[in-house]
């Protein structure tokens, strides 16, 4: 099926119903007639349900959501607690937090409201960065007499780091969408002071699910660790980008397939978007679940798989850091120099033009940088460097002697690498 507003096509896995995805965008009166808006009967029990679910968040870090509602509801304040629905959706190869805001604002809105009355709070917002989504969800709230929790839109200039949960903190308080260091974290003090809840907006979205159809339903798809579906974005390969909502546990092989790509066309993969590097062939033997990616050093993320096929995987880790390089919140210096400096010798090693010692030194950076910023972009950036060396060592060779036939009549070369739509 396919959503006009989004320009992308979205794909229901076979034997898998929809839970998230829809064919056109829902109003209140559709919403209300799937079942929406249940009446919250014991905020205790549906807590026991989110953590009997298992749920993990859908933003990036897979955080299971019953030990942030606890947190938040843990700290407690005098003024009570805040929720951030987190739409901001920074990773450019992702698109399904668009896609969710423009076609499903009240599923969204469901999961806000259940989450504000677990934790105690009567303000909300929604993060965005979209107009699109921003105008998707005011229309939204028009519809709706929600008394119990008063909800916000609050936009945000669209960033890879905007969404980071500390700099959507800061943002609302007044700052710069920048992050900040931490403790405290936002659960501890977030919006005024107060105790924070930042959850994704694909997680919200299946805490309305789960409301709706309990715990045992929400686990009958998916595996024990990772349960339920989850939205993949399909790019690469020269094929349009797809919305895919598929159970975890989904062998890649399957997916591969159902895009139209032949496995012989792989060389790799930017698995859950930029953050976790780059995974060579054995990609197509994994499960898409968190625990098998994590055992192959990489990680699920967000959702969003990049196919790298005609592009030499050299040239796509430049790319990709030298986004690094430009993204970086410019705020700490590990950062804005060790991301300057690995974005060079990667850009270095594309053209030709690398040494051994800059590999060396490319190397050891990916390891002694980790954790020195206030946010994962470093982090992301010393994956990017790692995974390229350890898993294409081949084409790496091959740069350093001049001899790679993909990037001698031109390297790939793209500003925003594997980007699922045109603009944000």
């Amino acid at each position: 099926m396919t959503t006009a507003d989004v320009a992308i096509s979205t794909v229901v896995w076979p034997g898998s119903p929809p839970r998230l995805l829809t064919d056109d965008r829902e109003d209140l009166a559709a919403y209300r007639e799937r079942g929406g808006y249940r009446l919250l009967a014991d905020a205790d029990e549906l807590l026991a349900e989110v953590d009997a679910s298992g749920l993990l968040g859908r933003g990036g870090a897979a955080f299971p959501l019953a030990v942030k509602l606890r947190a938040v509801r843990a700290n407690g304040h005098s003024g009570g607690s805040v929720v951030i629905a987190n739409g901001e959706e920074g990773e450019p190869a992702s698109v399904k937090d668009r896609w969710l805001l423009r076609n499903r604002p009240h599923l969204i809105l469901d999961g806000l409201r259940l989450a504000a009355t677990l934790v105690g709070a009567s303000l909300a917002y929604v993060l965005v960065a979209d107009p699109d989504s921003a105008r998707s969800i005011e229309s939204a709230l028009s519809e709706l007499d929600m008394r119990d929790v008063s909800i916000e839109v609050f936009a945000v200039q669209p960033g890879y780091v905007a969404g980071e949960e500390t700099a959507a903190v800061q943002a609302i308080n007044g700052g710069p969408a920048k992050p900040t260091d931490k403790p405290p974290r936002p659960f501890e003090s977030g919006v005024g002071g107060r105790p924070t809840l930042v959850s994704n907006v694909e997680t919200l979205a299946n805490l309305a699910y789960i409301h709706g159809h309990g715990s045992a339903v929400f686990r009958s798809q998916g595996t024990a660790q990772s349960p339920g579906t989850f939205l993949a974005t399909i790019t690469g390969a020269g094929v349009p980008a797809v919305l895919y909502e598929i159970p975890h546990g989904l062998p890649f092989s399957e997916l591969l397939a159902k895009h139209g790509v032949s496995p012989d066309r792989l060389r790799g993969v930017l698995m859950g978007g930029y953050f976790a590097g780059l995974v060579n062939r054995r990609a197509l033997d994994t499960t898409l679940d968190h625990e098998t990616i994590r055992s192959i050093g990489s990680g699920l993320g967000c959702g969003a798989i990049s196919l790298i096929t005609d592009e030499c995987p050299v040239a796509v880790a430049a790319a990709v850091a030298a986004y690094f390089d430009r993204e970086n919140a410019g705020q700490c210096g590990s950062c804005f120099n060790g991301t300057a400096a690995m974005a060079a010798a990667a850009g270095a090693l594309r053209d030709g033009v690398a040494t051994t010692d800059d590999l060396d030194r490319l190397r050891r950076w990916s390891v002694v940088l980790r954790g020195r910023g206030a946010c994962g972009t470093l982090d992301a950036a010393c994956n990017v460097a790692a995974t390229l060396l350890d898993q294409f060592p081949d084409e790496v060779a091959r740069h350093l002697d001049g001899t790679c036939g993909d990037c001698s009549c031109g390297a790939y070369r793209a500003e925003r690498p594997y980007e699922a739509i045109g603009g944000s």
